[in-house]
């Protein structure tokens, strides 16, 4: 090869350039990037709901050694710990040598995505079909959610204390649900209507049926024969919808995408690629030095308020209990604990898509393939409500993952006064955590079929483990 002039050396030494990370993946590697993923793929086919989320991944964590905090009257180095919240949360913990009131290493990531929820009185007859009411959960664009395969996921629990767990549409032999739209040739006047108000919130209605009950003297016949099937299936009547929380997902699965099978699409990357990918890294620690804890934590989506979302004070209190255990806890312990700790907040980036490419800065977007992507700061115009890493952390971040030759980006979401957006940071940043949003670029995010990298995918679990280890 010719030797590189000195402005080629220079260049090479001073800027900040980023390829494709396939362009020098050896066989081997490629092996194993493509190995993670496909157990990324079926976890998510597993796993589309944040209750799946949480049920699987603490199986996976008591495979791996870990115990329930009720199990253990005290605690040492090396002991794995976990404690579910509601069957929401799941909070995982493998406790280091060094004294916690030097701080932990935290990965949190959300396990809720956009989606369609039941109302709570949901069933209705009408000009020959059955339909469900739903409420809209997240930012969506109500269009996507016409015309695809549904499927129902979620409980109902009966005022005796009975649960019955719901998952009907994503086997072969099982039916599917959808909501209709209108046929184009007469759709004039939806089509003058601005994109967002195309469909309203109010029509997303999903038709169960249409087969009506076979007796003359009632009405509602329709209606009368799915409550009548449902009754047979689960033992249930219409009341019993007032205590359900039925979720409606795509009735997709997640497959490998591309001819070069280089990418992954499916429901619910936002945020479960984070889940899946500091969930396997965290199950890989042993006897660390500082104590790493992942947290997967519900309703991000809507704000991260209530008792399984990161607002609430659960986490708190299990970290309490935990130095508790340690036989180390006294006033005041627990903030200085934060107030020492470092965390990535582990969620999604949007990623450059070139079809939409005048909503991004291309200098400051994540790219597909060009590994996990870091975001300062967070928040929408002059970054209002938003949380702002401190350059220290993020030097301290960068060393971890160069020092592991973890591919990474820094970017921000979306051209500034277009774009913004928010995770969980800033909540343990307002607890004295030094907090870094983190995760994998996407594509159609908040849509029914996201686009991610299998390379990032890989890249983040990487540097996730790095983090957790260092």
């Amino acid at each position: 090869m010719p030797e590189k002039t000195q402005g080629e050396e220079l260049k090479e030494k001073l800027f900040n350039c980023k390829k494709s990370g396939w362009e020098n993946i050896s066989e081997e590697e490629g092996s194993r990037i493509f190995q993670y993923c496909d157990g990324y793929i079926d976890f998510l086919n597993k796993s589309k709901t944040e209750r799946e989320i949480v049920k699987n991944a603490t199986q996976m964590a008591i495979n791996k050694g870990f115990k329930s905090i009720n199990e253990y009257e005290s605690l040492k180095p090396g002991d794995k710990v976990y404690y579910v919240n509601r069957d929401k949360n799941l909070f995982l913990v493998v406790i280091g040598k060094e004294n916690i009131e030097n701080g932990i290493n935290i990965i949190g990531s959300h396990a809720d995505s956009p989606r369609l929820d039941l109302k709570p009185n949901p069933i209705y007859e009408d000009k020959g079909f059955a339909y469900f009411k739903t409420h809209y959960y997240g930012g969506i664009k109500k269009y996507q959610w016409t015309t695809i395969p549904l499927s129902i996921h979620g409980v109902i629990v009966k005022t005796n204390g009975e649960k019955i767990e719901v998952n009907i549409g994503e086997k072969d032999d099982e039916p599917i649900f959808t909501i209709t739209d209108l046929l184009p040739h007469l759709a004039q006047e939806q089509m003058q209507k601005k994109l967002k108000d195309g469909i309203e919130g109010e029509n997303l209605n999903l038709l169960i049926g249409s087969i009506p009950y076979n007796d003359e003297k009632v009405s509602e016949k329709i209606k009368l024969n799915i409550l009548n099937i449902l009754n047979k299936k689960y033992g249930i009547v219409e009341k019993d919808f007032l205590s359900a929380e039925l979720e409606l997902v795509p009735a997709l699965k997640c497959r490998s995408m591309g001819f070069d099978e280089s990418l992954i699409a499916g429901y619910g990357q936002d945020d479960k690629v984070s889940v899946y990918t500091s969930l396997t890294a965290i199950l890989n620690v042993e006897n660390p030095e500082k104590t790493a804890a992942c947290l997967f934590v519900d309703k991000e989506e809507i704000g991260s308020m209530g008792n399984t979302g990161m607002e609430s004070n659960v986490f708190s209190t299990f970290m309490s209990e935990i130095l508790n255990k340690l036989n180390v806890n006294k006033p005041n312990l627990l903030d200085k604990m934060f107030c020492n700790s470092k965390m990535l907040s582990a969620d999604v980036d949007a990623g450059f898509d070139p079809i939409y490419a005048s909503v991004s800065e291309p200098h400051n977007a994540s790219f597909l393939n060009k590994g996990i992507g870091i975001s300062k700061y967070t928040g929408v115009a002059g970054k209002a409500n938003g949380s702002d890493a401190n350059a220290e952390f993020v030097a301290y971040v960068r060393n971890i993952f160069e020092s592991n030759k973890v591919s990474y980006q820094i970017a921000e979401l979306g051209r500034v006064d277009l774009g913004g957006g928010g995770t969980i940071a800033y909540i343990l940043a307002n607890k004295g955590v030094d907090v870094l949003d983190c995760g994998v670029p996407v594509l159609s995010m908040h849509s029914p079929y996201e686009v991610t990298s299998k390379f990032d995918v890989y890249e983040a679990y990487r540097g996730y483990e790095a983090f957790l280890k260092y």
